[in-house]
């Protein structure tokens, strides 16, 4: 194994206190002789939500040793608020015990940067490792089984049932429901995303009048008892009259026919889609990335791909999907729809011309319309990913804080989900203008026209809420918030930029095909950095900052692929670690003149 640095873990400390453990307050002394997994999390962020997936393996595989405690560290207001994170616990499955830290105060001990972030303890309290983003589950396997057999060793290993508390089941028709669709018959088709299932409603929004789905989580085909989804979000109708179905953590497409109760798989092959991956082809040969929102537009259906800040397409008479809007970069940048920025789109609504898109991060509605060539992006409200609130007003101006659902209203205008602000919010393409349409709301997910109403899907609540589309738009006092994030202080001139990486104990960077390693680096504002942007293979750089520029904010993503370091092995596994950083920055007199950001590893 590597040599490790001994540094002694900080104490877990949070004011909104521990959830999943009984009551019981937890301490890393209460803690030692396991290995213990801090992963830094926060409920709006895809990855992180990748990460919670890649841990159940590991988490059930080595229950007996091994402790993992989320650390959640929010980005926006209402991730801050207690009963949201007890909501997010619950909606996620999250079977391990969470720390509540709403002023990230175990984040700053920590020193992390970036979501998710993964540190390992051992269990003699020390940290030994630390991961940023996704594709790590293979190197924390192997780490794992090293750190069992050094302390079994050494007698610091101790075994037993962990810390975990399930908490106590609530009985509700429906749990943290995704969105909805009507069906042509006038029932209601909603996505029971928590309990992975679909669930048909009668035409008051409340009678179950059937359930698709055997409730456990799974990728199967077949009759609607027998079929499994996993977390499936996003419904839209297709022309031959069935539904497509978006499969979130399956990574997949699938269908429902209403008629026959049959549930078939349409696209994906149950794998996340990793940098590299094809990126059309045939619909059951291409992975997928955690699809959220699906609709028919323009002869194709479109897939809102949150997982990789894209657009996709899937041509049903040919059967074959592909990327159709964005690079994979996450940030808000319109124009030509493959040179545009999403970030985590996860609402998508048909209109005549227009697709309206729901793009959470930035808290942004935007929308790809047809031109000469074929399609461009561009955003109606929203500004970037820092910048949140509640505003009503000119849409240059408006705020919006994570909306997940965009509904087309009968007058052009576009109902908007606006999540975390509770609201149902609007915005009229005539006038440029956004307004509230209603408060009051859980965590509003979608809605649906029915009868000249609008049904919500209040997914906090666990039901549909229908409300009369009013004339007149409520008035709530504005609220504007950024990302309270403590920005890093670094020198004018030329900034070192290291992306520290270790390949895990039995591998080695996979150079066969070339480069194993890739850099990109922006900046908001542009005007940032004066050398050093761009795209590259080395994960070290020298960045050059323009003078008189006095802050913003560095964009990094970094991705490395590594192999089994085996040269008898004639075909050895390959795995892909990625991460993008945002990070404020002050430029300062005495700053830092390096800025090392760790992707697997430790920061000598």
């Amino acid at each position: 194994m590597a040599s490790r640095a001994r540094v002694r873990a900080p104490e877990l400390i949070g004011r909104g206190g521990w959830l999943n453990t009984g009551g019981t307050d937890l301490t890393l002394t209460d803690l030692r002789g396991r290995i213990v997994i801090l992963d830094f999390w926060t409920f709006c962020c895809v990855n992180c939500l990748h990460v919670l997936d890649e841990l159940r393996e590991l988490e059930e595989k080595h229950r007996d040793t091994v402790v993992i405690v989320g650390v959640h560290s929010p980005k926006f207001v209402h991730e801050a608020e207690h009963q949201a994170v007890v909501d997010a616990v619950e909606r996620y499955e999250v079977h391990h015990p969470v720390l509540d830290d709403p002023e990230l105060a175990t984040w700053k001990q920590y020193a992390v940067r970036a979501w998710p972030t993964l540190v390992v303890i051992d269990p003699e309290g020390y940290v030994v490792a630390q991961h940023a983003g996704e594709g790590h589950a293979h190197a924390l396997e192997t780490l794992v089984g090293q750190l069992e057999a050094e302390h079994a060793a050494k007698g610091t290993l101790r075994r037993g049932d962990g810390p975990y508390v399930p908490p106590e089941p609530v009985p509700t028709e429906l749990r943290f429901p995704g969105k909805a669709l009507l069906l042509p018959g006038g029932t209601f088709l909603v996505s029971d995303t928590t309990r992975h299932q679909l669930v048909e409603l009668a035409a008051d929004g409340e009678s179950v009048v059937r359930r698709i789905g055997a409730g456990e989580r799974g990728l199967t085909d077949g009759t609607s008892g027998r079929a499994r989804f996993s977390e499936p979000q996003g419904l839209a109708l297709l022309p031959d009259g069935t539904v497509a179905v978006a499969d979130t953590v399956n990574h997949a497409l699938r269908r429902f026919d209403p008629a026959t109760g049959e549930v078939t798989t349409l696209a994906g092959t149950g794998r996340q889609w990793w940098q590299g991956s094809p990126t059309e082809g045939p619909a059951r040969e291409i992975d997928l990335s955690s699809p959220w929102d699906v609709a028919w537009f323009a002869g194709r259906l479109w897939i809102a791909m949150a997982g990789v800040h894209q657009l996709w397409t899937y041509d049903p008479e040919a059967g074959t999907v592909r990327a159709a809007a964005g690079t994979t970069n996450e940030g808000l940048v319109d124009g030509p729809a493959e040179e545009a920025w999403f970030a985590q789109p996860s609402g998508l609504a048909a209109a005549g011309d227009r697709l309206w898109i729901a793009d959470s991060e930035t808290s942004a509605v935007r929308c790809v319309e047809r031109d000469g060539k074929g399609f461009t992006v561009r955003t109606a409200v929203g500004t970037g990913l820092f910048d949140f609130g509640h505003r009503d007003g000119a849409a240059a101006s408006a705020l919006l804080q994570h909306p997940l659902g965009v509904t087309a209203l009968p007058d052009g205008s576009v109902a908007i989900s606006d999540t975390y602000n509770h609201a149902l919010r609007r915005f009229d393409p005539a006038t440029g203008e956004v307004s509230t349409l209603a408060t009051d709301l859980r965590e509003p997910s979608g809605a649906v026209l029915a009868d000249g109403d609008i049904v919500v899907v209040e997914s906090a609540r666990h039901r549909l809420t229908r409300l009369r589309l009013p004339e007149e738009a409520v008035r709530v006092e504005a609220v504007a918030h950024r990302t309270q994030r403590a920005a890093t202080d670094i020198a004018p001139g030329t900034l070192r930029l290291d992306v520290v990486f270790q390949a895990p104990e039995g591998q080695k960077l996979d150079t066969r095909y070339g480069p194993s390693t890739r850099l990109l680096v922006s900046s908001t504002p542009p005007e940032l950095l004066a050398g050093g942007d761009g795209a590259g293979t080395d994960l070290s750089r020298e960045l050059v900052l323009t003078e008189g520029v006095t802050e913003g904010v560095l964009h990094v993503s970094a991705m490395a692929a590594s192999c089994d370091d085996d040269p008898a092995n004639e075909y050895p596994a390959c795995h892909v670690h990625q991460q993008d950083w945002g990070v404020p920055v002050r430029i300062t007199e005495g700053g830092a003149d390096r800025l090392p950001l760790v992707l697997a590893g430790m920061d000598d």
